[in-house]
């Protein structure tokens, strides 16, 4: 083994444990913050709760294509999670890291200034699953939804899902000014997101023009692939297409013109 081999199997250790730490402090920044720990885990098994709770609405209706409006929300509760985390979280953490200086003492470390950005990563992945699965239990224990009929369609779609929307994360804060500008413009874009992801009016009860203009839209075509998925489909092609096109576009441009300091 070369000196030169040696050195890189050095580094790349020094950078597993670095991003190994850093998601753990994000985790512990994160669990103190009730409001994120509360929207991210809690609130999606709330809303489930209160919607499974009443009797009309864990009733099938034709015009949900033989669903019930709770087993049509769980696949909504899982979208809602990430873009909760890729807009509320993400796209603030990483503006106000950068306006506190934070982003630029890291790039000036040995340690990939990338890092962090994977930390952040990381740390949503784990906590989009923990919702995925209390979801889903809770779901099946209290309400007899089914769990995922197609596991592997359920994990592609629940992966471009997550891609597409935190690369939009990322270009916001590539983009935002200052930690208020990615604040607002988070949350700005949350609620158009989520209202395409059907999260006040199922997607199959919106007028045709709405429901085509969320096809194009990364949390409606996620949560047609989540929801195809979860009933033992294959997720269509178009809506795995929009998202992947948006998770790279987005990365590529936050690539681009994210900024250190």
């Amino acid at each position: 083994m070369t000196a030169t081999t040696t050195c890189r199997i050095a580094g790349r250790r020094e950078t597993m444990y670095a991003l190994r730490k850093l998601t753990i402090t994000e985790g512990r920044l994160f669990l103190r913050d009730p409001a994120a720990a509360f929207f991210a885990l809690a609130f999606p098994v709330l809303l489930l709760a209160v919607l499974g709770a009443v009797p009309e609405f864990r009733r099938t209706s034709p015009k949900l294509h033989g669903l019930s409006t709770v087993e049509v929300y769980a696949p909504v509760m899982v979208v809602f999670t990430l873009v909760m985390l890729a807009m509320n979280g993400m796209a603030p953490v990483l503006t106000a890291y950068r306006e506190k200086g934070v982003l630029r003492r890291i790039s000036a470390s040995p340690v990939p200034a990338a890092t962090i950005l994977g930390a952040l990563v990381c740390l949503y992945a784990v906590v989009s699953v923990v919702s995925v699965v209390l979801v889903a239990v809770v779901g099946r224990l209290a309400f007899h939804i089914e769990l995922p009929q197609a596991p592997l369609a359920f994990l592609v779609a629940f992966v471009l899902a997550a891609a597409s929307l935190f690369a939009i994360g990322m270009l916001l804060a590539a983009l935002a000014p200052s930690a208020k500008a990615g604040n607002a413009i988070g949350i700005a874009c949350f609620f158009p997101l989520m209202f395409f992801s059907g999260l006040w009016v199922p997607r199959d009860l919106m007028p045709e023009i709405l429901r085509r203009t969320g096809d194009f839209i990364p949390s409606g075509a996620a949560t047609e692939a989540v929801l195809d998925a979860w009933n033992g489909h294959w997720p269509h092609t178009g809506d795995l297409a929009t998202m992947t096109v948006f998770a790279l576009v987005a990365g590529c441009a936050a690539a681009r013109l994210f900024r250190w300091e």
